[in-house]
Parts: C-alpha cells; sequence; structure tokens
C-alpha cells in the first residue's frame, strides 16, 4: 500500500531500496502504524491494499512477539535512546493468528530510525526488515550439534547435566538410570569399532523404543547411556528399567555360539544433591550391576551427601 510521501522520503526510500533490494522499507506514522511498505512485502503473505484500516507494525510478528516489538518501536517513536536492530518472526501464511507450524515462520530482523517534522517533533519513522532466517538456522543448527552425540543422535552428557541442573533446582527428587551393553571394550578388541559403533547405535535405537513419553535419553561417553525417568517412583522407575535390560538381553540373543551374546546392565538412582553425586550413584550402581555378572539392575546404597 502507498500513501503520499515527501520527495525528500520518498528519495531516502528509494534509495534504502536500491542499496538493500532484498529488505522491506516500511514507513510509520508516529502511532506505529504503516503508512508505506516497499512492494517485496508481498513474498511475506501481506496484502494491505484493499485493508480498510492502517495495519500496526506489531501486525507482522508471530502473535508471541507482538509485544516484544511493540516495546522497541515504541521506544524508537517517543525518542528514547533504542538503537540496534531487534529480530522477531513472522508467520507467512494466511492462518497467522493461529499456525504454529515452523515451515510458516520467518525471522527478520527490524531497524527503526525516527523522521522528525520541522519543529523537530517525531512524526514517524524509517524502517528496514532484515532476513536473519539463515542465521537463526545456523544457529540453531550449531545448538543442536553442541548438545548432540554425532554418532548416535542422543542428548549428550552437556545437555543432559543441564536438565539435572533443572530438576535439581526445582527440588529433585526424579529417577534416572545409567545403562550400559556389558562386555563392549572386548567386542571393540574382537570385531573393530565399526560394529561397536552400530551395536551403540542400536542400542540408542532401542532405548528411544523402550522409552515412556517424557523419559530424556542421553549419551553420556563412549559405552553408558543416561536415561530421565521423571514422573516414575522408585519401584516403578526400576520395573522399567528391568523390562529394559531383560527385553535387549532377549532380543539381542546370540544366533550361532560364535556370534556375540550381548546383555545390558544398569544403575538406578535419585537426582538429588549436585549432578555429579546423582550420576555417580547411578554409575555406581551400574558398577554393582556389572559386578553381579551383567544383565542386572543395582541401586548404590549411599548415604546421601550433607
Amino acid at each position: 500500500m502507498k500513501f503520499g510521501l515527501s520527495d525528500v522520503e520518498g528519495r531516502v526510500l528509494h534509495g534504502l531500496l536500491d542499496e538493500t533490494s532484498s529488505d522491506i522499507v516500511i514507513r510509520l506514522d508516529r502511532h506505529g502504524f504503516i503508512l508505506h511498505a516497499s512492494t517485496n512485502m508481498a513474498d511475506l503473505g501481506f496484502d494491505f491494499s484493499a485493508a480498510l484500516l492502517l495495519p500496526h507494525i506489531t501486525d507482522l510478528a508471530e502473535r508471541d512477539h507482538a509485544s516484544f516489538l511493540s516495546e522497541h518501536v515504541v521506544a524508537g517513536l517517543t525518542g528514547q535512546a533504542h538503537g540496534g536492530w531487534v529480530e522477531f518472526p513472522v508467520i507467512t501464511c494466511p492462518d497467522r493468528d493461529t499456525c504454529r507450524e515452523a515451515d510458516c515462520q520467518r525471522w527478520y530482523a527490524l531497524s527503526l530510525r525516527p523522521v522528525l517534522d520541522d519543529s523537530g517533533a517525531v512524526e514517524g519513522a524509517l524502517c528496514l526488515m532484515r532476513s536473519v532466517q539463515q542465521l537463526r538456522s545456523l544457529e540453531g543448527e550449531l545448538h543442536t550439534r553442541t548438545v548432540t552425540d554425532p554418532l548416535t543422535g542422543l542428548t549428550n552428557r552437556q545437555a543432559f547435566c543441564a536438565s539435572l541442573r533443572r530438576h535439581l533446582a526445582g527440588g529433585g527428587g526424579q529417577m534416572i538410570t545409567v545403562l550400559a551393553v556389558d562386555g563392549m571394550r572386548a567386542l571393540l578388541l574382537r570385531y573393530g569399532q565399526r560394529t561397536a559403533d552400530e551395536v551403540l547405535w542400536g542400542f540408542a535405537r532401542f532405548l528411544e523404543t523402550m522409552a515412556l513419553p517424557g523419559h530424556e535419553i542421553a549419551q553420556l561417553d563412549g559405552e553408558r547411556f543416561g536415561v530421565l525417568l521423571p514422573d516414575m517412583k522408585s519401584r516403578h522407575a526400576r520395573e522399567w528399567v528391568e523390562d529394559v535390560v531383560q527385553t535387549f538381553s532377549a532380543l539381542a540373543a546370540a544366533a550361532s555360539a560364535k556370534a556375540p551374546q550381548l546383555t545390558a546392565s544398569a544403575g538406578l538412582a535419585r537426582v538429588e544433591c549436585t549432578v555429579d553425586w546423582t550420576l555417580r550413584e547411578a554409575e555406581l550402581g551400574l558398577v554393582l550391576a556389572r559386578a553381579g555378572g551383567g544383565r542386572q539392575v543395582a541401586m548404590a546404597a549411599h548415604r546421601r551427601a550433607a
């Protein structure tokens, strides 16, 4: 939509468009309503040409970010020191009021410069909207790589510990288990790294299959896996872990005497005290289970730290 612009404003907008043809240029009135938008605004699915009322700049933002965008715009229009860019998602499908699909969401950054009248009062603003979707995607990919084990695709130890810290901050009390395939070192020496990796990958997929809603699975190191069981009491947690251990042993039963016999063991612990304490107790339980011959579940009977 286009409304009358002064010659100066028109030249400014034309210059901005020439320099940044992929960016969106917007002219606001002093209340934040859109007076002008460059034609590439249509790429976002917005058509203001038939609008009876002027759309507000916050109408561009996804609903949960509208208030955040409004604060930035109001600060600029009232002459407050509020420079820099502000980022927000735009819903680009017709159902923008209700849509929550990630494919319909594109991130933009907005920069705002006040426009002054002859007396020096703010009469509006010129805004530049620039796509930061690619940057956001790269940041998301980098974050995923940071918290994900590359072999199994599960959450890694760092992210699992962060989750434990959040639960401890809320009082703790949840159950966790540390599981491992028995004899991985011997398996590696006999069959090689590729076979060992295949076993670990398969065990990760098995745990995902056995996990219940709300369970958090992670690979803690080369052979140990952690599972947070947030909604299970001690008895039910033990029953679930025992079922995991027994089911895995049955599914991985050797087809011949020459094939490796795969079993798993597990240690149980309660989330309490600190992250290190919690993991140590679960890993001590795993040591006890393996000391008993493997294919078992054990819980270390240690006194809680002072």
